[in-house]
């Protein structure tokens, strides 16, 4: 097929709206292999669009790209858990075996072996994705395998079963993972209470938003509800790319119907006739069976006209795919994205509430936040009130990772002290933990008594456990790479600021780091507070100055001067010169005293 039959068969798929760009855009890189220039064009012209508008949103996903990267791309996690677990010397070990290197394709166009930021596999790593498709539990053996497929160029269909298993591993389960949930039973409720006892329920649960800001839940669909607007829209974000995150994975794997059945209940509530599961692309793999469930709930009557036999609520959902985009878990960036443009946060207000997808009243809640509204239908929002603390009702779903010997997802009702999910979880010789991943906050040993709760220590689930033998500095020295990488590029403080963060705590990993540099990491995480247009231009320095704060020795031993220490080698860059002029006298070489 021509690059125009391909993108015009993509763009008949989804209706051929602009809104879907980013959809047709995943499509055609899976038939063709990549989105070169002659596809951008084709992919503009079936949707009717201007080039410039299909390349922007092209060029902005990490998961596209416009050069072939062969029949297998394997993208390792880096996340700092598969670091920790040996992820460079793995990658290293299969580009050996696959005769290339690192971010490059085959010299035969086979494959193609790189990294990208955290997939969600936090408990299971060191793992990587194969042409989307996750490959956990990753060692040696594994990997020698895997080489053998390739090399004999198996299609993935006939690879062993065994390499994609994703494990849910729950290990501590409450009301949300451990009771029984009937499909439907929230939907039946919220038409016998309306959606003003609804409401009502939720004002007495008062549940926050669980997707870290912690924004009541019953203000904002009410606010949705009240506002103008001839639609309104019903988005669960599961684009949960905080790393070491991965209990939104774990909830659509093992409920799926309590997560769609809180959605249905928001779009009673607030009168939405369409819902969009975002859910981002690193978890292509859950598709199949999302699309399943959704199927069997239309069904079933609890998806698409008179819902449950009730004459004019319709509603139905359907699954939009990001394509690797940390800034598309802010809620008004993934409604640019599920527009099919570039995610990028919008400025606010208006808030999405009031003008959100299509300009429309819309409701975006964290997957989690979903599943406990659908519990607060069905027992009420006293029963919800009465779990975890005054200011944190219900329960919370943290991800466990790192230097523990039972990673997975435990549900505790807020409240719970740190020190207790670290027993629980069989850390090992803890020394910190990063709660909420590299936006949220870095615990040293002295605060392990503190709470999981919005008036404590907040989270969006990721838990992070490092123990001692970790060096603190080389946590936060990934994190600043991971900002520098996420960073949309859309304002200067964020886009400058996170890269040269990044160069200064590369120039004290490198041993040429002085007291000169931290007062300039000191000036550049001020202006990026302050002047970022969103959270992630706020938060980028937080790792480096709570482990500044709290680690402060592991700064200090690497400070080679008081002053200012160069990081480039003049002297040393001559030395090609040097060799080729066959000079090698005192002034051929850079005098510092002399200069």
């Amino acid at each position: 097929m021509t690059h125009d039959e391909v993108a015009t068969a993509c763009a008949l798929r989804h209706g051929r709206s602009p809104t879907k760009l980013l959809q047709v855009l995943r499509d055609v890189q899976a038939a063709l292999g990549h989105l070169g220039a002659d596809a951008i064009d084709a992919v503009a012209r079936a949707l009717g669009l201007p080039r410039v508008r299909v390349e922007a949103t092209a060029t902005f996903y990490h998961l596209l790209h416009a050069e072939s990267h062969g029949v297998y791309e394997i993208l390792f996690s880096d996340n700092i858990i598969d670091h920790m677990q040996g992820k460079n010397e793995l990658l290293e070990y299969m580009c050996e075996r696959m005769w290339l290197a690192p971010e490059r394709v085959s010299e035969d166009g086979l494959v193609y072996v790189g990294s990208t930021s955290d997939i969600g596999l936090g408990d299971q790593g060191p793992a990587a994705l194969v042409n989307g498709a996750p490959l956990p539990l990753l060692d040696h053996n594994r990997l020698d395998l895997i080489a053998g497929l390739i090399r004999n160029q198996k299609p993935l269909s006939e690879w062993p079963p065994m390499l994609f298993e994703v494990a849910t591993n729950i290990r501590r389960g409450d009301v949300l993972l451990a009771e029984p949930h009937a499909p439907g039973s929230s939907v039946a409720r919220v038409l016998e209470i309306g959606p003003q006892g609804m409401l009502e329920d939720l004002e007495r649960a008062s549940p926050r938003g669980r997707g870290g800001a912690g924004f009541k839940t019953a203000v904002k669909w009410a606010a949705c509800r009240a506002a103008p607007g001839s639609a309104r829209y019903v988005i669960c974000n599961a684009d949960e790319g905080e790393p070491g995150t991965f209990k939104d994975r774990v909830l659509l794997q093992a409920h799926a119907d309590l997560v769609f059945d809180g959605m249905t209940v928001a779009a009673r509530v607030v009168g939405a006739a369409h819902g969009i599961l975002y859910l981002r692309g690193e978890y292509l793999f859950l598709v199949d069976a999302l699309e399943a469930v959704l199927q069997r709930r239309r069904d079933d009557g609890l998806l698409g006209n008179r819902i449950l036999g009730e004459p004019g609520f319709d509603f139905d959902i359907g699954i939009e795919l990001g394509a690797g985009a940390y800034i598309c878990g802010e809620e008004s960036a993934l409604i640019e994205s599920a527009e099919g443009k570039a995610g990028r946060p919008r400025n606010r207000p208006p808030f999405p509430v009031t003008c959100g997808y299509l300009g429309q009243p819309t409701v975006v809640d964290n997957v989690e936040t979903f599943a406990c509204t659908a519990k607060i239908a069905v027992r009420g929002g006293a029963w919800f009130a009465a779990i975890g603390t005054p200011e944190s009702t219900g329960t919370k779903l943290l991800s466990v990772s790192g230097d523990c010997a039972r990673p997975g997802v435990y549900e505790y009702p807020f409240g719970v002290s740190v020190r207790r999910v670290l027993a629980d979880c069989g850390a090992k010789r803890p020394h910190a933990v990063q709660v909420g991943g590299p936006s949220g906050t870095c615990l040293s040993w002295r605060e392990f008594d503190r709470r999981i709760a919005f008036e404590d220590v907040p989270t969006a689930g990721a838990f992070m456990v490092f123990g001692r033998e970790r060096d603190m500095f080389e946590v936060a020295r990934n994190f600043t790479h991971f900002f520098a990488h996420e960073s949309c590029g859309f304002c200067t403080p964020c886009r400058v600021g996170t890269s040269l963060l990044s160069n200064h705590m590369d120039k004290l990993a490198a041993g040429k780091g002085s007291a000169h540099d931290l007062t300039q990491m000191q000036r550049l995480m001020h202006i990026m507070l302050t002047m970022s247009h969103c959270g992630l231009g706020h938060t980028a320095a937080k790792p480096v100055v709570e482990t500044m704060e709290k680690f402060p020795e592991t700064y200090e031993r690497r400070l080679q001067a008081l002053d200012y220490e160069p990081a480039f080698d003049v002297d040393g860059a001559l030395e090609t010169a040097r060799q080729i002029t066959g000079r090698d006298d005192a002034f051929a070489h850079v005098d510092e005293d002399r200069s």
